[in-house]
């Protein structure tokens, strides 16, 4: 598929051998360090069955213990390893979060390009999403949770709905924009289809947009996931999760400030590390920043 000049403009070069990865860590620090970071971070969740214990084995004989060498992070008021459940926590985390941000990527790309191209659709899809957009995200999955129950599936929906609209009206903000342009009207008056031409010319132009989004989406899902565990409406109890973790342990900070400490410190990290990645994708993307260089 080849891409409109225009689009093109605004993609970096890809870095090719250990001159083009100095290149990319001079140029793009952010995506170098968020990237790295949120990569390990994976790497370490995806391996936790291999070197941590059991999240879920209670020992009532080893109840609020200090850190070991048998228990990293020590022990919660169950017993449970806190480093295990710590690590098996992150998995819960990263999942919701991109899972989260892929659903209301692709959801509000489907929304943005035709809200942007169909005027009736946006007169009456736009006025959805700013009802939606007007209600706080916590409070909207809370309400879909209570509907329909607690569970892991319908967690990632409740976070994904309420993030949508921000993600539709970037999306369609870019198509008002790209859909004037002279390559564009070239392809209709040339006779292509609307399909064709929103696959070809229209869609390649959103995506840097929808990249930055939706790393701003993981790192809000993760951090809502967390909330709504800690109120008791996010995943089951049974479940590690930070949220959980945090809940559980606040009456025991002062006898076992790490029950608390590891939890918080990797759901910050995380979020830092998303953050930062968001960041760096939108000054490699944004054109303004590359005519600077």
């Amino acid at each position: 598929m080849t891409l409109p000049s225009a689009t093109l403009d605004t993609l970096p070069s890809a870095p090719l051998g250990r001159s083009g990865f100095t290149r990319l860590v001079r140029r793009h620090p952010l995506v170098v360090v968020g990237g790295g970071l949120l990569t390990l971070l994976i790497l370490v969740a995806l391996a936790a069955p291999f070197y941590a214990g059991d999240p879920t084995n209670m020992d009532p004989f080893k109840r609020l213990q200090p850190p070991s060498s048998t228990m990293w992070f020590g022990s919660d008021n169950l017993g449970r390893d806190v480093f295990a459940r710590t690590i098996f926590g992150a998995r819960v985390s990263l999942m919701v979060g991109l899972m989260s941000a892929s659903c209301a990527a692709v959801a509000g790309l489907l929304i943005g390009i035709l809200a942007g191209y169909i005027r009736a659709f946006d007169n009456v899809m736009m006025r959805v999403m700013d009802g939606l957009m007007s209600i706080p995200t916590i409070l909207l999955a809370i309400a879909l949770i209570s509907l329909t129950g607690p569970g892991f599936g319908i967690l990632i929906v409740a976070i994904a709905i309420p993030e949508t609209p921000a993600v539709a009206r970037l999306v369609r903000s870019v198509v008002l924009s790209v859909r004037e342009r002279p390559y564009v009207e070239a392809a209709l008056c040339g006779g292509a289809r609307l399909p064709k031409v929103l696959w070809r010319h229209i869609l390649p132009s959103t995506i840097p947009a929808l990249m930055v989004q939706s790393a701003t989406v993981c790192a809000s899902a993760i951090m809502t996931e967390a909330g709504l565990s800690f109120l008791g409406v996010g995943v089951p109890p049974e479940i590690p999760s930070w949220g959980n973790m945090i809940s559980s342990s606040r009456l025991f900070l002062s006898i076992a400030p790490m029950t608390i400490f590891a939890p918080g410190i990797c759901l910050a990290v995380t979020v830092l590390a998303v953050n930062l990645l968001g960041d760096g994708l939108r000054d490699m993307f944004d054109p303004r920043a590359k005519r600077r260089r």
